[in-house]
């Protein structure tokens, strides 16, 4: 899978493991998503194009790069907002977009419930964000989504993925990288990554 990019970053391990243990309460679970959604992001943003711009400074013309287009963070709904936190650190003008997808229990399908982006995101760099890359359904969908609404320009990161979603969406959209914090080996019957963390949604939330 020549478009999945796994980190080695000494952090993004370390939080990803505190992410897991079960005792880690909702507001430091929080604070870990954005801090690992920051880290991602940087590899991920890695990619985004550049320009040669003139700046001046108090002394004299500065020749620099700048970004040569615009970003855009896509969170799906509800567990990818734990994500946006840090990306919007890193680039706090980028536009933000959300896509509502939740899991069918009984299918495991994704069923789409929410879109709202922004008008032109053809020329723009679209990261989409989801902690939790599980049987890769909802993931697809997603960048469907942003490709039939013009998106030329799409990577992938989550901070967990089973091997058996990781697959899917790497096969599905070969072209567009995928960033993940790291990789479990499978599912359970209810589509849950084992180990993994549990719920995200649930966890950062507080709910149940």
């Amino acid at each position: 899978m020549k478009n999945v990019h796994i980190s080695k970053h000494p952090l993004v391990m370390d939080k990803i493991a505190r992410l897991r243990d079960r005792r880690t309460s909702v507001a430091d679970f929080r604070r870990l998503m954005g801090e690992i959604g920051m880290l991602l992001g940087y590899d991920a943003l890695a990619n985004a194009r550049v320009k040669s711009v003139k700046v001046r400074t108090p002394i004299g013309v500065a020749h620099s790069m700048a970004l040569a287009q615009d970003l855009v963070f896509v969170a799906i709904l509800r567990a990818g907002l734990g994500m946006l936190d840090g990306l919007v650190r890193l680039h706090p003008e980028a536009k933000l977009a959300h896509i509502g997808i939740y899991r069918d229990e009984e299918t495991l399908k994704p069923v789409k419930y929410y879109v709202r982006l922004p008008e032109e995101v053809a020329d723009s760099l679209v990261v989409i964000v989801d902690p939790m890359l599980a049987t890769g359904g909802s993931a697809v969908e997603a960048v469907e989504i942003m490709k039939s609404r013009g998106a030329k320009h799409i990577c992938f990161i989550c901070m967990l993925a089973a091997r058996e979603g990781l697959k899917r969406l790497a096969a599905a959209h070969p072209e567009m990288p995928i960033y993940a914090g790291v990789v479990d080996e499978k599912l359970n019957g209810h589509g849950y990554i084992v180990p993994g963390l549990g719920d995200a949604g649930d966890r950062m939330f507080g709910t149940n």
